[in-house]
């Protein structure tokens, strides 16, 4: 039996070429579906970690508040727009997030705020925008929008 499987092995010289293009064709395939998958991953996972960065402002901002602060207080029935070096500088955030679009930049201070408003009820309202360290708007919506998952 044994002998009879080693000539059988023998005979045997190794895959044909077919088999071989079979082979390369499938792992085409295979990529072509993996790899938008994969790309698609990457984005939502950027666009998670700019709602998580605004939701945490957000906290930021709403501690300032119920600290009565007057840096970050709005006017009796106004808005107020705070730049997040401003927060900084008050001691609600620790530094500017890093902007996870770009590694090791942070969010343009310039351009990003967080706007309080305080209706006639008393009850405040926020929003936040975030621009990216080359200028792109990244996040603009208000806090029940970030809640919810949406950026924009």
């Amino acid at each position: 039996m044994r002998s009879r499987f080693q000539k059988v092995m023998k005979n045997q010289k190794g895959m044909t070429l077919v088999e071989l293009l079979a082979v390369i064709v499938i792992l085409a395939i295979v990529t072509a579906i993996a790899v938008p998958s994969v790309g698609g991953l990457i984005n939502k996972s950027r666009t998670d970690a700019h709602i998580s960065n605004g939701l945490m402002i957000i906290n930021a901002a709403k501690i300032g508040v119920a600290a009565q602060d007057d840096k970050i207080l709005p006017s009796s029935t106004g808005t107020r727009d705070l730049k997040l070096s401003e927060l900084v500088s008050a001691g609600y955030l620790d530094n500017i997030p890093q902007d996870p679009s770009k590694k090791g930049d942070k969010y343009n201070d310039e351009k990003s705020k967080v706007t309080i408003t305080k209706d006639s009820n008393g009850k405040y309202n926020y929003t936040i925008v975030l621009v990216s360290s080359g200028g792109t708007e990244v996040v603009n919506a208000d806090e029940s929008k970030l809640n919810a998952g949406n950026a924009k």
